[in-house]
């Protein structure tokens, strides 16, 4: 008892300042850890003890123990209050069942480790990080190296379409079959190896990318393998997988983009002279990929059921079907001009077309269900095909552009050891670094079975934005080499087809600001679907169950994200030592300040925030770049932590970290209240990192200017032309042998500045040191051969005016309508 008392008066002897810091570090303490309620409930009741509180300190703490802590009570006295207001105010924005469908679609991966504001990075290095099968990986060696040495991308751009021989050569070794199952004749090749293989034909000619790309991602195939009949299965399949059957999806339309909901395109369930049922469709495409050449023809339209013959009701909603582009009534033929690039993209329509009802994909039980088969599958497709094309844009920009740098020279040196040079080249590089991480590491997770709409969503459109800028710093590089088209030209044809990349499978602007922060603050927020879900069902129980532990969710995470901005993050904990130690503790960091003022933000603005698209697409490039960062940290890891990566490691961190501070520093100045006025100081603690450094940046440049193993590494899979009569080959060798000869170049200059060789150009200089005995007869005869390939890899295409007049597309002589008509087109 006396030890009790003595305890007790030390305890109430300490000084009011002690107090204070004492409580406030308890608090931070719980917060920061995330702790439960019944802990704080305890740490209250330690405090008050420690203090000596009057009775009625106690009383207020049990008063919040019951109120908060014992359900029944909380949902009858606090609980269904705060659901009557929040339905009165119309707070939570009410979900469609298109939009419900959407949102479902897919499944919560590491995104949601992201979100959370505290993420678990030891099971983030337990994902896979996966490499090709030896079968995979000799598909890429053989067909894939043939299929690339086949083509010429001049060529294929003047004829305007893919030669015969190599449409029949991707028929034979059954490119069109890559994702089929081998059981109906295709390769069944893994999403790695269908991403390595689109990665590797988009660095030798875009129209053959998209030619290979489109069976295989959202179509038919990707369709009937998970939701059709296994008669369609037995017979589309192997069709397929061998080129009988040309796929196309026909889902775009004049009035639904992005806004698929409101397409036109219908269908009518009737009932035929023969007893069967039948649908008749019509409809009116854009934009349809292959469409022309096709034999089957994918639609997604609207079912309307007047008589109920498939007892779903009148309107069972968005469908899908395949239609034979022979039925009487398809309307195929036209293309359209994707700005010059000569991939068959098209129009497509249906007049009174008339099928039996088992066209419908999966059947007539399948009604209706056709925009949960297009969500589910483009939450695998969008990330594959597109971020492996652009992942190959950039890695042939980086080996090429820095061969160029090499090759290039003025003022007697190679323009890579420009200073102005090296800004551009280092993003290049540093993108192709970043970008093969995360396309590696996002098909591990569809590999596994993931389906993460969220995180293919930040891939499309992340990959296919830096694919544009790897590509307009390769442009500004190669100054007036790039814009003058020809066959020596590597850049023009990829320049001209970014924004087709950016423009499909979801304009870039609606990924970024309604579906990765849009949808990923309902899907991956642990709590705020399941709230939503709640109020729309009046289910008070739920909606408790919820509530509570998001309340406890934003303590944590603001007090997370204030502890780790005052320490710099070095509170936080790290999976791994050494230098990569430091990027693990600002991603949770970062983490913690994106998830809290994510809260905030939907407190503030409730369903309004889908409208506020600034401020989401300022969430949207945190939790983009969060993802990015987090995919090079797992790349450095599984390779080894190897030190010739550290420039790449730094450079792709810190750039990850500065453009998270960029759109953190959008936030605060834009949110307002909280983040205005007295606690504005907090937007000043939370800077994450400065962009990569001159030295950094350095470091990068150089490699992509020096052969061997870390360019080859950095590069590899993309296709590398050995033929020096062709633009990439020409250059590949000049590179080489400049390289060399750069050292003996060293040596002549280092004579003339001794005065021994006179001022000259250096291939003037070659007889005189070779007489001089400042270079060998072998090391000038290296630096002939160095200086002839440079000289004609810098050379670029000129053409007589009748050969340029045949390089000009052929202009299309229409009839002209009458007035009268002209108007009704427009109409």
């Amino acid at each position: 008892m006396s030890t009790f008392t003595a305890l007790y008066g030390s305890l109430t002897s300490i000084s009011p300042a002690l107090v204070v810091a004492g409580i406030v570090l308890l608090t931070a303490l719980l917060g920061f850890t995330g702790a439960s309620f019944w802990l704080w409930i305890a740490a209250g009741a330690l405090t008050l003890f420690g203090l000596g509180a009057p009775i009625w300190g106690w009383v207020v703490l049990g008063t919040i123990a019951v109120l908060f802590g014992i359900p029944p009570i909380r949902q009858i006295l606090l609980t269904g209050p705060i659901v009557s207001l929040l339905k009165a105010m119309k707070f939570l924005p009410a979900i469609s069942d298109t939009e419900k469908t959407a949102i479902e679609a897919g499944n919560i991966w590491v995104d949601g480790e992201l979100f959370s504001g505290k993420p678990d990075f030891k099971r983030i290095l337990d994902e896979s990080y996966p490499e090709l099968s030896s079968e995979e990986q000799a598909f890429l060696d053989g067909p894939v190296e043939t299929v690339c040495q086949m083509t010429d991308d001049w060529e294929v751009h003047q004829q305007r379409d893919l030669p015969k021989e190599i449409w029949d050569y991707l028929k034979q070794e059954r490119f069109f079959g890559l994702i089929i199952p081998k059981k109906y004749g295709g390769h069944g090749f893994s999403a790695l190896a269908n991403s390595a293989i689109v990665e590797k034909v988009t660095s030798r000619c875009g129209p053959l990318s998209t030619t290979v790309m489109v069976p295989n991602s959202l179509g038919p195939a990707e369709l009937l393998m998970h939701y059709g009949t296994d008669a369609q299965k037995d017979y589309y399949l192997p069709r397929l997988a061998n080129g009988q059957e040309i796929p196309c999806f026909a889902l775009t339309e004049p009035s639904a983009g992005s806004d698929a909901g409101s397409m036109t395109s219908s269908g009518v369930v009737f009932r035929g002279e023969d007893d069967k049922l039948y649908l008749r469709l019509n409809w009116k495409k854009r934009y349809i990929t292959l469409a022309a050449v096709s034999t089957v023809l994918g639609l997604a339209f609207k079912l309307r059921d007047p008589e109920n013959l498939l007892g779903k009701g009148e309107f069972p909603g968005i469908t899908c079907a395949l239609i034979p582009s022979d039925t009487a009534g398809v309307v195929l033929g036209k293309r359209h001009d994707p700005l010059g690039i000569p991939f068959y993209n098209c129009p497509t329509e249906g007049h009174d077309v008339v099928v039996p009802i088992d066209t419908i994909i999966g059947g007539p039980e399948q009604a209706g269900n056709g925009w949960r088969m297009l969500v589910e599958s483009l939450a695998v497709g969008r990330g594959i095909s597109l971020p492996a094309s652009s992942t190959g844009g950039i890695k042939m920009a980086a080996r090429m552009i820095g061969a160029y740098s090499t090759v290039r020279k003025q003022f007697g040196i190679s323009i890579g050891k420009f200073e102005g040079i090296e800004e551009p080249l280092s993003r290049i590089g540093g993108y192709a670094y970043i970008f093969e991480a995360a396309r590696r590491f996002t098909c591990g997770g569809l590999d596994k079975g993931e389906k993460p709409a969220v995180v293919t969503a930040m891939a499309k459109y992340s990959f296919t934005e830096h694919l544009r800028k790897a590509i307009n710093d390769a442009m500004d590089i190669s100054g007036g080499a790039g814009i003058s088209r020809g066959p020596r030209n590597m850049l023009a044809h990829g320049y001209f087809a970014v924004p087709i990349n950016i423009t499909v499978e979801g304009a870039n602007i609606l990924t970024r600001t309604l579906m990765i922060f849009g949808q990923g603050a309902i899907r991956c927020h642990p709590y705020s679907y399941k709230e939503i879900m709640a109020l729309m069902n009046n289910d008070v129980k739920a909606f408790d169950r919820a509530f509570w532990p998001h309340i406890g969710h934003v303590i944590r995470n603001l007090s997370r994200s204030i502890v780790l901005s005052l320490t710099r993050g070095m509170l936080a904990s790290a999976p791994v030592s050494g230098p990569a130690a430091k990027y693990y503790k600002k991603i949770s960091w970062a983490s913690a300040s994106f998830a809290f003022l994510a809260d905030v933000a939907m407190g503030k603005y409730g369903g309004n925030l889908k409208r506020k698209e600034k401020l989401t697409g300022r969430f949207a490039d945190i939790f983009m770049w969060l993802y990015l960062g987090t995919a090079v940290l797992r790349r450095f890891e599984a390779e080894g932590r190897r030190k010739e990566d550290l420039p790449f490691l730094h450079w792709g961190m810190q750039h990850a970290l500065s453009q998270m501070q960029i759109a953190f520093d959008g936030l605060f100045q834009n949110m307002g209240f909280p983040f205005s006025g007295p606690v504005a100081w907090w937007s000043r603690f939370n800077s994450l990192s400065a962009p990569p450094s001159d030295d950094t940046s350095h470091l990068v440049a150089k490699a992509l200017q020096i052969p061997g193993e870390q360019r080859d590494l950095l590069t590899r899979g993309v296709f590398v032309s050995k033929d020096v009569n062709e633009a990439a080959g020409r250059l590949e060798n000049a590179f080489l042998l400049t390289f060399q000869a750069e050292a003996i170049v060293k040596k002549i200059s280092r004579a003339v500045r001794k005065k021994i060789l006179p001022k000259d150009r250096i291939d003037r200089l070659v007889p005189q040191a070779v007489d001089a005995k400042i270079i060998t007869q072998e090391e000038a005869e290296l630096l002939i051969q160095a200086e002839a390939a440079r000289t004609d890899a810098i050379q670029v295409d000129s053409f007589t005016q009748e050969e340029y007049m045949q390089t000009a597309a052929k202009p299309v002589k229409k009839p002209r309508k009458k007035s009268s008509e002209a108007v009704v087109s427009q109409n």
